[in-house]
């Protein structure tokens, strides 16, 4: 089941088309990753997604239903963009804002300071929100984001100004509402956190959706029969077998400990056959297909799609 279905959103801003007919499916109970560069039109996408704005055509269903007023009470948006009030007291701040999603003031309470004493923030309650760094703003901005237990959760680069520990604690509180049932789009242009916690990706390009799928179906649409090998023994015997075999060695590496080849399958010979090729001639240490990363998926893509005629000229 989708929560969400967007269905053919055209949105323009006077001559500028900003999506063009995008379609997507956002899978409930996942992390979604909506990725693409820069005034690729994500933003755009969020904010009709957020009823923020409306699209020009098409519409988007919401559990099924065409999405109305009331569905946003269900959903959260951590902005990209912070928006606290840097002279109110942090404690004040996240209240108000608490009380903006509908819980009554001794919930919210509740709730914040448990949400405090997770993130380590429960010392900056009475402080002002000037005196905390971007990092602790953004974790009030995400506590108050997810605090009415929203079942869709929409985070626009949510690691921004994050430290290491920091942004690893937010991965596991993502991980941790997607295990409760709360679905999560990710826009980000981070991709080890792609492919750390997304389940599915959409990738936007040019105000149009040039991918879509799950991730590891994508990684396997896009790998290249590489494999990794290590062995403590290359010999000219060997090298000369994998040439006659048309295998194609794209890379060797060599340390004290061993060599390391990265190798390309023909279409016509299996991984096996090339293990038992190295099995005759060498002792293999390790044997791994080389998948594509996101990033390298992402890069090819759009770079792509950008050398093809743009679809109004």
């Amino acid at each position: 089941m989708n929560i969400i279905d967007v269905q053919d959103i055209t949105k323009c801003y006077g001559d500028f088309k900003a999506l063009d007919s995008v379609s997507l499916s956002v899978p409930q109970g996942c992390v979604f990753g909506l990725l693409g560069p820069n005034g690729a039109g994500k933003t755009t996408l969020i904010r009709i997604l957020m009823r923020i704005s409306a699209p020009d055509k098409g519409q988007v269903l919401f559990k099924g239903h065409p999405m109305v007023a009331d569905d946003v009470y269900d959903m959260g948006y951590l902005p990209e963009e912070r928006g606290l009030y840097k002279k109110m007291k942090t404690g004040e701040q996240a209240m108000y804002l608490a009380r903006l999603k509908g819980l009554d003031r001794q919930e919210a309470y509740t709730r914040l300071r448990e949400k405090f004493e997770q993130f380590g923030m429960m010392d900056w309650w009475n402080k002002p929100v000037e005196e905390l760094s971007k990092g602790m703003q953004q974790k009030v901005q995400f506590i108050t984001t997810i605090l009415h237990k929203p079942s869709f959760l929409i985070l626009d680069e949510p690691f921004s100004g994050f430290d290491p520990i920091n942004a690893n604690l937010l991965k596991e509180e993502v991980l941790k509402l997607k295990e409760e049932g709360t679905t999560i789009v990710l826009s980000t242009h981070n991709m080890a956190s792609v492919e750390e916690i997304c389940d599915h990706i959409a990738l936007i390009n040019r105000s149009r959706k040039i991918l879509e799928g799950d991730i590891f179906e994508v990684k396997n649409r896009f790998k290249k029969n590489l494999f990794s090998v290590e062995t403590t023994d290359v010999s000219n015997t060997l090298l000369h077998q994998l040439e006659n075999q048309q295998y194609q060695v794209c890379s060797q590496h060599t340390n004290k400990f061993y060599t390391r080849l990265e190798i390309k399958i023909p279409d016509t010979r299996t991984s096996n056959d090339l293990l038992q090729l190295f099995m005759q001639y060498a002792e293999i240490h390790a044997f791994n297909e080389i998948m594509p990363t996101m990033n390298e998926i992402f890069i090819e893509q759009v770079e792509r799609a950008n050398q093809q005629p743009s679809h109004e000229e």
